[in-house]
C-alpha cells in the first residue's frame, strides 16, 4: 500500500454489490451517508452464473422483502424462476442507484495508520472508517481431497456449475449430498430421464403444504423467522447447520427421498470415500432419512399446536408415514459396474476471506459478530445465514438487517466526530 499518493477516503465502503450490499447502499443513502460499493463482477452475477437453468427459489415470492422493493410480481404464491430472480435484482438496484464500481476486486483489508481501515482493490488503494463485508460465504465450491483418486473417465461437476442434464455424458449420474442444491439437481435429473444415485447426508426437511396452506405462511406466523441466533438451542452453532429441503419447481412441493426411491432413484448413506471407481459410504442411511423425517414431523406438530391453540379451522391432514425403508445399506459400489459415468458434488461451499486482516475469525475461519457487527472497530458483516434471525441471508431479513448496521454505522459516525 506505498504509493506516492493517497489513497481516495470514504466513511464506509462496502465489499458485495449483491442484494445485500445494494441493500447497505440503500440504508446508508437514507442517512446521507457517504459511501461506495466495490462489486467483483456485475450485478446478479452469482444468480446468473451460479445456478443451474431449471433453478428457482425455495422460498415462496412474497418473501422477496428487499428494503422498500418488496415483490413486484402478480404471483406471491409461486416460485421466481432464475432469470426472474436476475431481473429482480437489477430492477432493485436501479431503484437504489448505489454508488457502485463493478468489476472491482477488493483483495486486502487492514488496519492501517489514524485506525483507519485500508482497502486494496484492482482499481486501486482507498482508505475507511468502516467497511461493510457483504460477500456472502459461498467463495470457495467443496470438493473432497479424494475426488482425485476418481479415474478421468468419470466427469466430475460441483453443483455452481452444474447447468442441466444434457450437460453430462450418457450413463448414470450420483449426486453427493442431500441439501437444497442436491435434492433439487437430483430431481432434474431424475425427471430429465436419467438413472440417479444420492448420496444422502444429514439435512433436514420441510413440509411444502400442510393443513391447507403453505408451510412458510404458517411458520412466519408462529415467529420462525423473527428467531434470532441468540435465543436459538444451538446458538451460534446454528450458523452452520443445513436448510432444509424442499423445492419450488412446478408451483413448489416437498421433497421425500423415499419416494423417490420407489420410483427407481437409489440411496446411499453419506461419502466416504473413493478408491479408484469404487465409491464408499458410510452406514448412515437409514438415521439420515430417520433424522430428517423427525425434523420434518416436529414442524407439523408445531403447526398443529398453533392451529389449536389459537382455533384455527384447517382442514386435517393423515399422520405422516413412511412409504420405504432401505433394506440394506450398501457401503460401496464399482462405478463402471453400476454405470456411473458422472458425479455433481453438492456439499456446499466455504467462505474465503483471506483477504480480511483483522482479528475477527474463529478457528474455521468464520466471522464473529453480534447483528453483523465484530469486535474490530469498523468491521461489519451482511447477508450471511442467522447474522441475527433465521430470516437474515434470505430476502426476508435483509432490510432488518442492513437498517440496523447502518443505524450502527450512523450513531458510531456522530460519536466520532463529536469525539473529533
Amino acid at each position: 500500500m506505498n504509493q506516492p499518493h493517497p489513497s481516495e477516503h470514504y466513511p464506509v465502503i462496502i465489499v458485495g454489490g449483491g442484494q445485500a450490499g445494494l441493500s447497505m447502499s440503500y440504508q446508508l443513502q437514507k442517512r446521507d451517508i457517504r459511501h461506495i460499493v466495490f462489486e467483483k463482477n456485475r450485478i446478479g452475477h452469482s444468480w446468473r452464473a451460479d445456478r443451474w437453468d431449471s433453478f428457482c427459489l425455495v422460498t415462496p415470492n412474497w418473501q422477496c422483502r428487499l428494503p422498500d422493493f418488496p415483490y413486484q410480481g402478480d404471483d406471491p404464491k409461486g416460485f421466481m424462476l432464475k432469470d426472474e430472480i436476475v431481473e429482480y435484482i437489477e430492477a432493485f438496484a436501479r431503484k437504489v442507484d448505489a454508488p457502485i464500481k463493478q468489476g472491482v476486486a477488493v483483495t486486502r483489508v487492514r488496519r492501517g495508520k489514524q485506525d483507519r481501515l485500508e482497502i486494496r482493490t484492482s482499481d486501486g488503494d482507498y482508505t475507511a472508517d468502516h467497511v461493510v463485508v457483504a460477500t456472502g460465504g459461498y467463495d470457495i465450491p467443496i470438493v473432497p481431497d479424494y475426488a482425485h483418486s476418481l479415474p478421468q473417465r468419470i466427469a466430475q461437476v460441483h453443483s455452481m456449475h452444474y447447468r442441466n442434464p444434457g450437460q453430462l455424458p450418457p450413463g448414470e449420474v450420483l449426486v453427493v449430498g442431500s441439501g437444497q442444491s442436491g435434492v433439487q439437481i437430483m430431481e432434474d435429473l431424475h425427471l430429465a430421464g436419467r438413472k440417479v444415485h444420492l448420496a444422502v447426508g444429514s439435512a433436514p426437511r420441510s413440509p411444502r403444504l400442510y393443513r391447507g396452506r403453505e408451510t412458510t405462511e404458517w411458520l412466519y406466523d408462529l415467529g420462525f423467522y423473527d428467531l434470532t441466533v441468540d435465543r436459538h438451542p444451538l446458538g451460534d452453532e446454528a450458523r452452520h447447520k443445513t436448510n432444509h429441503y424442499l423445492t419450488g419447481r412446478n408451483g413448489g412441493h416437498e421433497i421425500d427421498l423415499r419416494r423417490f426411491a420407489l420410483e427407481g432413484v437409489k440411496l446411499y448413506g453419506s461419502m466416504a470415500g473413493i478408491q479408484g471407481a469404487r465409491l464408499e459410504f458410510k452406514p448412515d442411511l437409514r438415521k439420515n432419512l430417520d433424522e430428517a423425517d423427525e425434523v420434518y414431523a416436529r414442524i407439523r406438530a408445531d403447526i398443529d399446536k398453533y392451529i389449536a391453540a389459537n382455533r384455527i379451522g384447517a382442514p386435517e391432514e393423515a399422520p405422516f408415514r413412511k412409504v420405504w425403508e432401505p433394506e440394506s445399506e450398501p457401503l460401496s459400489v464399482d462405478a463402471d459396474e453400476a454405470g456411473i459415468t458422472a458425479i455433481v458434488w453438492a456439499i456446499g461451499f466455504r467462505p474465503d476471506y483471506r483477504w480480511i486482516e483483522l482479528p475477527v475469525f474463529d478457528g474455521r475461519g468464520h466471522p464473529q459478530f453480534r447483528r453483523g457487527v465484530t469486535d474490530a472497530p469498523g468491521l461489519y458483516f451482511v447477508g450471511l445465514p442467522w447474522l441475527n434471525t433465521w430470516g437474515s441471508g434470505r430476502f426476508l431479513g435483509i432490510a432488518e438487517d442492513t437498517e440496523y448496521l447502518a443505524a450502527t454505522i450512523a450513531e458510531r459516525s456522530a460519536s466520532q466526530r463529536a469525539a473529533a
